[in-house]
């Protein structure tokens, strides 16, 4: 799959997933970002790298809606933000969690980056989308339900979310804007579960698409 432009990514935008990872919800959107090359696709093996393995198990899952920016949009007014939107996308925020946290001076990018971490479904067109605040999300590890929520539940929903990155700044077709995951991460569970050789993880958004991936260790 060709790299988008861009991937930006939203953190903390469920209040449950933000009180399961101990944080309050922020007031404004936590805004990180993962290398395009980070992309992949349904049916693509999510790899866990040797520099990951590393340190453990560490890799979670974390099921998205994805915006994709459809035209040029800067200081888009929230009312017409949806008018940018050239449709949405599945996506699994695939996270390194030791160094999301430790191995990157605080900073998310590292541990969110590795190649394949980013696996997203094909484009689903906005006139399919009539609401995407109202859209079921669900992720499966091995078939075995993790996470369950509807995009209602977002704290900044789509229109704010475009309407606020594109403020002084310049969205380019194809971006990609990742709005968050709700509770249910593998981080968050007495005794945290990560992804290891032979898992599959399948994430659904309900009128959106399935997306569905293995995972491998490198050797």
């Amino acid at each position: 799959m060709k790299p988008p432009p861009a991937i930006l990514c939203i953190g903390r935008n469920y209040a449950d997933h933000a009180a399961e990872m101990g944080a309050a919800p922020p007031a404004h959107p936590m805004v990180f970002m993962k290398n395009p090359s980070s992309i992949c696709g349904d049916g693509d093996t999510i790899i866990i790298p040797r520099v990951v393995l590393e340190r453990g198990p560490q890799v979670d899952w974390e099921g998205e809606l994805v915006i994709e920016i459809g035209v040029a949009a800067r200081d888009v007014p929230e009312a017409d933000a949806l008018t940018v939107i050239a449709g949405y996308r599945v996506a699994n925020d695939v996270s390194a969690r030791w160094w999301q946290k430790e191995g990157s001076g605080g900073q998310f990018c590292r541990g969110k980056s590795f190649d394949t971490f980013c696996p997203v479904t094909p484009l689903r067109a906005t006139a399919q989308v009539p609401d995407p605040q109202s859209l079921t999300l669900r992720t499966r590890v091995n078939g075995e339900l993790m996470q369950e929520a509807s995009t209602s539940l977002m704290i900044f929903p789509v229109a704010r979310l475009v309407a606020e990155l594109s403020r002084g700044t310049t969205l380019l077709p194809g971006t990609l804007i990742l709005t968050g995951t709700p509770s249910g991460v593998g981080m968050a569970r007495k005794p945290p579960r990560y992804l290891a050789e032979g898992d599959v993880v399948e994430v659904e958004i309900e009128g959106v698409g399935l997306l569905r991936n293995a995972v491998q260790e490198e050797q």
